[in-house]
């Protein structure tokens, strides 16, 4: 028993409807993990933290991706420090806009009692003391910085933001790529020798 085949010229077929492509949703630039809380933890993080960055785009050697695991490694250490509960990890989350131009980093720990200084309150101020020189570098460093009550359980969440700052392209007056590629060798020959292209003794 045979099947009548489709005739390709009847019209009378319902045609597939059209679809648009679409594009494909950016890529999920979160990570998060938990760590024990121990110097190796903190260490194991900052190292995971740097190749994620480098995967993002925000290569290693260069000023952002430096900037942001030196954060990374600040927050952990005061995480190990002055946030460790004996048999509670720590956990790190790192997060970029889709562009890579915003780089949050949170790093959460199960201690309640032991509060950083927020980066507004003033010197002085009736705080339990978790500050020093980890929390002056990320302030330093960071866009913005502050933390807050752990939602899910006991514990806090300091959180740092670091925004790339991108410098906008240099206007060329109009003149053609080309010119200019080819203006900045010959301005270079000129300097060494003293200015004396195209003249003759």
């Amino acid at each position: 028993m045979t099947t009548k085949p489709i005739n390709l010229t009847d019209t009378t077929q319902p045609a597939t409807p059209y679809a648009p492509l679409k594009a494909p949703p950016p890529p999920d630039r979160t990570f998060g993990m938990r760590f024990t809380s121990t110097p190796r933890g903190a260490r194991l993080a900052r190292r995971l933290a740097a190749v994620r960055l480098d995967a993002w785009g925000i290569p290693y050697g260069t000023d952002p991706h430096d900037a942001i695991v030196l954060i990374v490694a600040e927050l952990t250490a005061n995480a190990v420090s002055h946030g460790h509960v004996p048999g509670r990890d720590f956990h790190l989350r790192l997060h970029t806009t889709p562009d890579g131009r915003t780089v949050r980093v949170e790093v959460t720990d199960t201690r309640s009692e032991r509060h950083p200084r927020r980066p507004a309150t003033p010197e002085g101020a009736d705080v339990t003391d978790e500050t020093g020189r980890g929390l002056l570098l990320v302030s330093q460093l960071a866009t913005r910085w502050d933390w807050h009550p752990r939602p899910d359980g006991p514990g806090k969440t300091v959180w740092a933001e670091y925004e790339q700052v991108r410098a906008a392209p240099r206007e060329w007056n109009g003149c053609d790529p080309g010119v200019r590629e080819q203006a900045a060798p010959d301005a270079e020959s000129d300097r060494r020798t003293g200015g004396t292209r195209g003249r003759t003794n």
